[in-house]
């Protein structure tokens, strides 16, 4: 197993991402908010996918106020997302940009910490639904708009125990090899006849809300800030990364 990291000391340049437009899913709290900031901060037209209407109109905010491109926003609860969900959400972004540059899966739910023995099979069922079902949907239905850009980019959010597994992440690791090996099929079909690159990435430990939940006696500080590792999210999505795909990465 290769993990790759973004090129040593890698300064984006101010306009990485002028004149794309990205869609980030889970834009409204933690690494899917951070990315989202840190692409409208390099140029981008940012797209916000959440559940949350009043986080996604505060990152909303947050961006005007800053100068960036004007966002654009859509409400949609991912453990819930059906096919017309997402061809109706396809439908609309081809109306108002035409085509999309960069698709950003960030949205994950922890689910239970518990042996296999014990887990809930509804709990399970969410997890499958939000972090492999509404993943493989959303492409599904924007990989068109994706296919109509230059070039594009494609990030999987991975984790450490969907690399190798550990006792007691149950449906949460599972799901996370189930990203990778996604990533793989995709990257694989996409890699000879498409300009879209395909890849997947390991935030590692960082102070999120997830986090804290999942590690309840760490100390949130001893882990950095979702804004602390953006460094291997600018440039997966930024043109310096235009002949990578089918790889995996680690943002720290």
């Amino acid at each position: 197993m290769t993990i790759h990291h973004a090129p040593a000391d890698y300064h984006p340049p101010r306009d990485l991402l002028h004149g794309k437009t990205l869609l980030v899913t889970g834009a409204g709290d933690g690494i899917g908010r951070a990315a989202a900031l840190s692409y409208a901060q390099h140029g981008a037209t940012v797209i916000l996918l959440g559940r949350t209407a009043s986080k996604l109109e505060a990152v909303y905010d947050e961006i005007e106020t800053m100068g960036g491109p004007q966002p654009g926003m859509a409400e949609l609860d991912l453990a819930a997302a059906t096919p017309e969900n997402c061809i109706t959400l396809a439908a609309g972004l081809e109306s108002e940009f035409g085509h999309i540059d960069g698709l950003l899966h960030n949205a994950s739910v922890l689910g239970e910490r518990r042996p296999i023995e014990s887990a809930n099979y509804a709990a399970w069922q969410e997890v499958m639904q939000v972090n492999v079902n509404a993943q493989f949907l959303l492409t599904r239905y924007l990989l068109p708009l994706l296919q109509a850009a230059p070039s594009a980019s494609i990030i999987l959010t991975s984790s450490g125990v969907g690399r190798t597994g550990k006792a007691y992440w149950g449906a949460y690791a599972v799901s996370k090899f189930a990203t990778e090996g996604f990533m793989q099929v995709l990257a694989s079909e996409l890699e000879n006849t498409s300009k879209i690159r395909v890849n997947s990435l390991n935030p590692g430990a960082t102070n999120t809300a997830m986090r804290r939940t999942a590690y309840p006696a760490e100390h949130p500080d001893t882990n950095p800030s979702a804004a602390d590792i953006m460094a291997c999210y600018l440039y997966l999505m930024g043109d310096d990364s235009r002949d990578v795909t089918g790889q995996m990465f680690a943002a720290q």
